[in-house]
């Protein structure tokens, strides 16, 4: 893996550390190396989170405009797909993410934190698809999950403006989930995915897949998914074990062993 993303994980969860000062522009190293970190906590069984994090000063502030500026048609057509599958490498891992935004998330940035479960800004952060002003458009799923995050509308405005969006905004939105001060951003997002450690980490898992796929299909499509992946628990340990604590003690009282 590259010096440019960092997998770290302390107590169930893990923080994959984006690291390219100045402003973590997202270049083709970066890109690979957060489907390598993408592959790695989806695979550990001591991660049951992740948090995806740029630092104090800034998450990303988009993808490296110098690296693509002379790029012919066919060198991005080769390059196109890795543009999104560093973000739908994210968007799959079947645990709980979080992005810890402060700073500046554009772009390919602002298409990561997308790709996460949630997004935890900082006051003074900035968010926003400002490709249209480059002449292009957001390539590493911008259109889609924008528009499925915020509303066609909403998200048509923001991508034909490439205006930027403040924290308040993108509250009240729901492009963020929560808003704190900038320094309390990194502990906000631990906050926000503790919980999950020690969960029922399979049904965690099928819960995410139903409703993320279910997004993707008609409602009686959806509802056969959750069908299947509803039977499927009853062949985990976790389902007895959460069973027989209700049973016996009551509810949010089970100690699940992730299996």
């Amino acid at each position: 893996m590259s010096d440019l993303v960092r997998v770290e994980v302390e107590d169930g969860i893990a923080t994959i550390r984006l690291d390219r000062p100045p402003m973590n522009a997202l270049n083709a190293e970066i890109q690979r190396a957060l489907v390598a970190a993408c592959a790695e906590v989806t695979e550990r069984k001591d991660v049951s989170a992740v948090i995806v994090y740029g630092g104090e000063k800034v998450f990303a502030a988009g993808a490296d405009i110098k690296e693509m500026e002379h790029m012919s048609f066919t060198d991005m057509v080769d390059h196109a797909a890795l543009l999104q599958d560093f973000t739908r490498s994210l968007a799959r891992v079947p645990k709980p993410t979080v992005a810890a935004i402060t700073g500046y998330a554009l772009g390919g940035g602002c298409e990561v934190a997308l790709a996460c479960d949630f997004r935890v800004v900082g006051r003074s952060a900035k968010l926003g698809q400002p490709e249209i002003l480059l002449g292009i458009i957001p390539g590493a799923g911008g259109t889609q999950r924008l528009a499925r995050l915020v509303g066609p509308a909403r998200a048509k405005e923001l991508v034909f403006s490439g205006r930027f969006v403040d924290a308040d905004e993108a509250l009240s939105i729901g492009l963020a989930d929560e808003v704190v001060d900038d320094e309390e951003v990194y502990a906000a997002a631990l906050a926000r995915v503790r919980r999950f450690v020690g969960g029922p980490a399979y049904a965690l898992r099928a819960a995410k897949e139903a409703i993320d796929r279910g997004l993707e299909v008609d409602l009686e499509t959806g509802l056969e998914l959750e069908r299947t992946l509803f039977a499927g628990l009853f062949a985990t340990k976790d389902r007895e074990i959460g069973m027989r604590s209700f049973v016996e003690k009551g509810p949010g009282k089970a100690s699940f062993e992730g299996a």
